[in-house]
């Protein structure tokens, strides 16, 4: 995983990466640092950051990679039946709570009642609901906070629903969890508690988990598919499950991908956008509600850039920054400002300045360019935010902050990284 160096450092800052055992310069820039990367930490070697300025030290000293490498605090809310929100208990909450006090979380990822996440130093955490063995922790024991899966320091990009995918930094694909339909790749359906390896390929790029089936990106651009099938959700042209990957079509130019409850979108290399599966909501954009078997594309447009599948809706935005949403809406999670499904993308307002969007199952969260959060739809659980468990049919910002990063909509509770 990458140490990032961002935001605290101006124009004229320098990054500089030392030798542990004589503190002598191993390699320095002074490229403009606003999310400079180093890809890899030479073992035996520190990080000094300093503005050339003044020169004026940052950081410095014996420090774990946690500490000089820039992450974020993690916040949740919502849902919290089975403690995942990682709060220690199982209280829902109606407004964002620090869960714990570190800095040091980077990537995140929601399924139903349950949370993964990975920190700046490459370790995976979960906690939360563990039924099928989902939290990797070999058993099937619920968690109210974060405990590690495993000691391993090289996790990457993590994504979950009932089952749980990653990639390691050598681009390998794991996975544990809920099995029922083969959605783990294994070539069975056998649940698991820890993380198995899906195949000896080091070529995964990109994971998406829905439901009960799996989306994935290589690094050739090559779309991949295995788990439940019934509604065409894999996009093979016909309705049989798969408990390991099977490519979808030949192309190579596949960029992006979400995987919703039964229905799976993507966008190529080229900015259009498709879809396939369920179509009953008209969650494919097609305007209609016939099931796909394989990939049609929504509209003739080419300025797609970020989509994400929930229980049978859509959320979309494009290059320009705007935002899109269709299909059910029964708890106006499209954001449109009314509860009447869409079958077609239509555009929340005309705001350009939406910057990244997530689906839980019937509400929908999001980020502008300024870091303000915003949320919209059900509320049962105060998944929005909002102090309160009204539900709301237009997008409503989170608080005052303009810290957020990310933030992940998942099943009802709500997950999110900030500054």
């Amino acid at each position: 995983m990458p140490y990032k160096i961002s935001g605290a450092l101006n124009d004229q800052a320098r990054v500089i990466v030392i030798k542990e055992s004589d503190w002598s310069i191993e390699s320095s820039t002074q490229e403009s640092p606003s999310d400079y990367e180093i890809s890899a930490l030479v073992s035996g070697t520190k990080m000094i950051f300093a503005r050339s300025s003044d020169g004026a030290i940052l950081g410095y000293g014996n420090m774990t990679p946690e500490e000089y490498s820039v992450g974020f605090s993690l916040w949740s809310w919502g849902s919290n039946t089975y403690g995942q929100l990682g709060l220690e208990d199982q209280i829902s909450r109606s407004s964002p709570v620090q869960v714990g006090s570190l800095a040091t979380w980077d990537e995140i990822a929601g399924g139903v009642f349950y949370t993964v996440a990975i920190k700046t130093d490459g370790t995976l955490w979960s906690w939360g609901y563990n039924n099928y063995g989902q939290l990797g922790l070999e058993d099937t024991i619920d968690r109210s906070s974060p405990v590690q899966v495993g000691s391993l320091t090289t996790w990457d990009v993590v994504d979950a629903w009932y089952h749980t995918l990653a990639t390691k930094t050598d681009d390998t694909l794991w996975s544990w969890g809920y099995n029922l339909y083969g959605q783990l790749g294994l070539g069975n359906t056998t649940d698991r508690s820890s993380p198995a390896q899906v195949g000896s390929l080091t070529t995964w790029d990109k994971i998406a988990g829905g439901y009960v089936q799996t989306i994935a990106i290589k690094t050739d651009g090559t779309l991949w598919s295995w788990g439940r099938n019934d509604f065409g959700q894999l996009g093979l042209e016909d309705i049989a499950h798969r408990s390991s990957p099977v490519q979808v079509g030949s192309l190579t130019t596949w960029s992006e991908i979400s995987s919703g409850y039964d229905h799976t979108t993507a966008i190529k290399t080229d900015g259009t956008l498709w879809s396939w599966g369920r179509n009953d909501q008209g969650q494919l954009g097609l305007e209609d509600l016939t099931n796909r078997s394989s990939p049609v594309q929504v509209g003739s447009l080419d300025t797609w850039d970020v989509v994400a599948g929930g229980y049978g809706y859509t959320l979309a935005t494009k290059t320009d920054g705007t935002l899109w949403s269709w299909g059910q809406n029964t708890n106006g999670n499209l954001g449109l400002g009314d509860v009447a499904p869409r079958s077609s993308p239509v555009q929340l307002g005309s705001l350009t300045t939406w910057d990244k969007v997530a689906a839980g199952s019937y509400h929908a969260v999001a980020t502008k360019t300024d870091g303000t959060s915003w949320s919209w739809g059900q509320n049962t659980y105060g998944e929005l935010g909002l102090e309160d468990t009204t539900d709301r049919s237009s997008p409503v910002q989170v608080g005052s902050l303009t810290t957020w990063d990310s933030i992940v909509g998942c099943g009802y509770q709500t997950i999110a990284i900030k500054e």
